[in-house]
């Protein structure tokens, strides 16, 4: 019996699928998933781009989400080496960016460790994607100079602290992975007296069923439970938030002034 040859040698790339519309992977992502022979995919990677790799690849759904993990990221790291060694070229395609919020350094540590060759491509983040789809901006002179983007629920379990250093500043504030912990993240603002600030929440941002609600610290758990907005959402914290045109908190008249 005749044992198939890999066709390339040992190769990781790491590959950002973006935020969940095909459209806004990158052209050398998808050059990558080209040339693959293996692909390795995330639950929030968009089935869709399995077309561009060749029909001969390998696709394996090693989808994880917080709370729901089909694989633990242990197993998926020893599949990278074996599909590699025995393969040749395994792309591992994650939803976003790799290297947000994305346990891309760890694989990449991993592969090395075992002397497979590595290479990431970069992908467009929900961070900053999915607000820019409801015209939110992260900055914008006179409002929000900065932003922060912080995870919503940590390997322990509860919200970064950073959150509470964040929330004291005039930064827009992005929390990803953060709908469980809502309630918890609302305090700290309440906390702060910062009842009336702007809050979006977005969910499935950029795919065909986005749906997005839009209130204040006060209001929008409210907003979530009226319109059933769950995971996987990102939530916008911060007076930018009031400025953007499909939004309900539309106020222009001081925008041009600030500016």
């Amino acid at each position: 019996m005749s044992m198939k040859v890999k066709s390339s040698l040992p190769k990781l790339t790491l590959v950002g699928a973006g935020p969940g519309d095909p459209d806004l992977i990158t052209v050398k992502g998808i050059k990558a998933l080209a040339e693959a022979d293996v692909v390795l995919y995330d639950a929030l990677a968009n089935e869709e781009l399995l077309h561009y790799a060749p029909a001969r690849a390998k696709k394996i759904f090693v989808g994880k989400r917080a709370g729901r993990h089909y694989l633990q990221q242990y197993m998926i790291n020893s599949m990278i080496v074996k599909y590699a060694h025995n393969c040749g070229h395994v792309v591992r395609l994650k939803g976003g960016d790799p290297f947000v919020f994305g346990r891309g350094l760890e694989e990449i540590e991993h592969a090395k460790k075992y002397g497979i060759e590595t290479d990431v491509v970069p992908g467009i983040s929900s961070a900053s994607a999915v607000p820019a789809l409801q015209n939110i901006p992260l900055t914008h002179r006179g409002i929000s100079d900065s932003f922060w983007v912080i995870a919503g629920t940590t390997r322990s379990g509860e919200f970064s602290k950073d959150l509470i250093y964040a929330a004291q500043s005039n930064a827009t504030i992005v929390i990803l992975m953060g709908m469980k912990k809502l309630d918890k993240i609302l305090k700290v603002f309440k906390a702060l007296d910062k009842n009336n600030t702007p809050v979006a929440i977005i969910q499935n941002g950029s795919r065909p069923d986005e749906k997005a609600g839009f209130g204040t610290v006060d209001t929008i758990s409210d907003e979530v439970n009226k319109k059933g907005l769950t995971s996987p959402a990102i939530i916008v914290i911060g007076e930018i938030v009031r400025y953007s045109i499909k939004g309900k908190l539309i106020n222009y008249s001081n925008l041009n002034e600030k500016y």
